[in-house]
């Protein structure tokens, strides 16, 4: 077995590792959506069945929390490819005839240059939309609290 065969069979693990890194990072993306709906759901449901505020302002501040949790997954996740997977296979495909990965590299920052949105964009767009969601409902439950001082049952 000579050299070339051995990069590449490095390169073909590797490769395979970075794919399936990314749809563990999909499937983390798809729980934090579903939580964040699921717990939006819920505080329309606590506002529906019950008039105690502080369950409602919690719920919200809980989903601040995920909010922020999942923007820092996101940029976990595309840091970890970028070092982990990405450095090393590009390296990996200097010792090749092709480098494919570097090419996806290159037009991947066309794009970016041409201000088309990627995936990663779209992502952060729900955590942000989540987050603002939730602090919207926080502040408006705050401020409805305070306005309603002697009516607001808080418990």
């Amino acid at each position: 077995m000579d050299d070339k065969e051995i990069i590449l069979g490095q390169y073909r693990t590797y490769s395979d590792a970075k794919e399936n890194f990314i749809n563990r990072h999909f499937a983390t993306n798809r729980f934090y959506f579903v939580f964040s709906f699921a717990l939006l759901a819920g505080i329309y449901l606590f506002y529906a069945l019950s008039p105690a505020l502080l369950p409602l302002i919690f719920t919200a501040v809980f989903g601040i929390a995920v909010s922020v949790l999942w923007w820092l997954n996101i940029d976990s996740y595309q840091i970890l490819i970028k070092v982990k997977y990405a450095k090393v296979l590009e390296y990996l495909e200097t010792k090749l005839p092709e480098q494919p990965f570097h090419k996806e590299y290159e037009e991947t920052q066309k794009m970016k240059k041409d201000k088309k949105v990627i995936f990663a964009d779209i992502q952060k767009g729900f955590a942000c939309l989540s987050f603002c969601s939730f602090s919207v409902i926080f502040f408006a439950l705050i401020l409805w609290g305070i306005k309603q001082q002697s009516a607001v049952v808080w418990f």
